[in-house]
């Protein structure tokens, strides 16, 4: 991977993830600067992966030649806002957004016409270097800066690219939110196991264990369609058939597809509000 100088502007979890998963991928932390308004976090940065800290945004900017945009995405605008006044320039930067919500065109009129922009959506298993993340680069964009890009969210999980920049709210559906529908599932399943008689630990170890087990077999059998993988475990006119039946009955598929719709419409709309 290319090894620019890097600027995190924002050092909330997700910096801290993609900075650890950089540092472990053989990043330089003499590369790596993150800017915060706050001493903790970047003490602890520092401490733990020894890259540069400050708590001048602009001057991580103006030594960076990629700057990743992590502060929350009503900050945005504040924050692009006060490079521009501090006389910083953003040509020659890379500026990669991992802001949900904030679009490529209103990134470029905040950064005052400023076009060399990748919007990155992640999502929070990136912790644990097991993240999902999709990205958006319009056509201008070269292809050393969407390697770039790509390999940075690579440190810590798998990637997908998308074509057009309304893939990034289907990411949000699908991956960004995602791991919430995961935890309601998780934790419906669990209260149900304790009504059933199992005590609160007992049944958060049956239901994540078999959670992470089902992932490892998805992940393990590319081969398999999902459908297949269930039918494997569904034996006609057993238990697990009568709980698909039932789940079926009461059109599961219909309530995941009106939340991830409900989600992607959320996101269009904070595109126009922030």
């Amino acid at each position: 991977m290319e090894h620019r100088k890097l600027a995190f502007i924002g050092a909330g979890n997700m910096s801290r993830s993609l900075i650890s998963g950089l540092i472990q991928s053989g990043y330089p932390a003499d590369s790596i600067i993150a800017a915060n308004p706050s001493r903790p976090k970047l003490d602890a940065l520092a401490a733990d992966f020894g890259i540069r800290t400050t708590q001048s945004n602009a001057e991580a900017a103006n030594w960076a030649q990629a700057l990743v945009l992590a502060v929350k995405p009503q900050m945005m605008a504040a924050m692009l806002g006060e490079l521009l006044a501090s006389g910083l320039r953003f040509e020659g930067k890379l500026l990669i957004s991992i802001a949900a919500g904030i679009s490529v065109a209103r990134l470029q009129h905040l950064a005052g016409g400023h076009d060399n922009i990748v919007r990155t959506m992640p999502n929070t298993p990136s912790l644990l270097g097991l993240g999902m993340t999709g990205l958006y680069a319009r056509p201008q964009i070269s292809q050393a800066d969407r390697d770039y890009c790509q390999q940075m969210m690579a440190a810590v999980g798998k990637t997908l690219w998308v074509a057009e920049e309304d893939g990034i709210n289907q990411v949000i559906a699908a991956a960004g939110s995602a791991p919430a529908y995961f935890f309601l599932f998780m934790e419906a399943m669990a209260e149900e196991a304790q009504k059933r008689g199992f005590s609160a630990e007992e049944a958060r170890l049956l239901v994540q264990q078999t959670a992470l087990g089902a992932a490892q077999m998805v992940a393990a059998n590319p081969g398999l369609t999902l459908a297949q993988l269930r039918a494997q475990v569904t034996s006609k006119g057993g238990t697990t058939a009568e709980a698909i039946r039932s789940f079926q009955h009461n059109q599961l598929e219909r309530l995941v597809g009106d939340a991830m719709a409900a989600a992607v419409a959320r996101a269009r709309e904070l595109e126009t509000q922030l």
